[in-house]
């Protein structure tokens, strides 16, 4: 079985560009194995990903997948945890 992990989308360009942070998300969940999850973290200047990231999320995968808002980090940048 895989392990759990984390994808840093925040810093560089993603911070500057939106659709990047959806696309690159999209793939880290595609990435994922099942029965493990992924924490999405995203910048802070696109505010809560359950807003705009949550419902591509659903729409790509549905019943295969559950996201979970965890937190805003430290540093600004959100997390959205998603389960396989």
């Amino acid at each position: 079985m895989g392990k759990s992990w984390s994808a840093s989308l925040e810093h560089g360009e993603y911070a500057e560009d939106k659709e990047l942070v959806i696309q690159h998300s999209i793939e880290a969940v595609e990435e994922t194995e099942a029965g493990t999850y992924v924490n999405l973290v995203t910048p802070d200047n696109f505010g809560n990903p359950e807003e705009y990231l949550n419902p591509v999320l659903v729409e790509r995968f549905g019943d295969g997948i559950t996201a979970k808002y965890i937190s805003q980090c430290g540093c600004g940048g959100y997390v959205l945890r998603v389960y396989k």
